[in-house]
């Protein structure tokens, strides 16, 4: 695996809707920007290798760090995988699709639930909106949220940007009914 950087944000939001938020809303994302495996190779039909020489050591990179980031036990997370141009957006899905990636980042946060994504192909500097939902919980409304990433330089067309996401909490404010009522 051949990483070119690491990019760790960490956002607190201390004020919303005119009102402190108290504790602050904390949320932060750690992504890596990495070599595509399978750039340019053409379309290569079994990933297996790929995803075997890579996933689980992404996910062992990125797990511990995103938690410290945080530093908070995390109860929102989600994944993102934003594949260069000369890549397919399967070649991302094939990192984090897969029990070798996701399983780090749940086992390190207790979590239950499967990890939300997004997945797209785009240039250097292609915004992208990370999902996160609660970690053990996915119909707990108050942590479906998004985390708006852009990183400048990345992903160049044969890179793929992974990156997790954990917040300390649901949404700042949060005042929707618990999805029980509705049914």
């Amino acid at each position: 695996m051949n990483v070119r950087k690491i990019v760790t944000i960490v956002d607190e939001t201390l004020t919303e809707g005119g009102r402190p938020v108290e504790p602050a809303a904390r949320v932060a994302v750690v992504a890596a920007v990495i070599e595509n495996p399978w750039a340019g190779q053409g379309f290569v039909e079994n990933l297996t290798a790929g995803i075997d020489a890579n996933a689980s050591d992404l996910g062992a990179l990125l797990a511990p760090r995103v938690i410290e980031a945080l530093g908070a036990p995390v109860e929102a997370y989600g994944k993102a995988a934003i594949v260069g141009l000369d890549g397919e957006i399967e070649h991302g899905s094939a990192l984090i699709h897969t029990l070798k990636f996701g399983n780090h980042f749940r086992d390190a946060a207790a979590a239950k639930t499967l990890l939300p994504a997004v997945e797209k192909r785009g240039p250097a500097g292609i915004v992208f909106d990370i999902p996160l939902k609660h970690f053990t919980d996915a119909t707990i409304r108050s942590h479906h949220q998004t985390f708006e990433v852009r990183i400048p330089d990345a992903p160049h067309p044969g890179e793929i940007v992974i990156a997790l996401a954990a917040a300390a909490q649901g949404r700042p404010q949060q005042r929707l009914a618990a999805l029980s009522t509705e049914q």
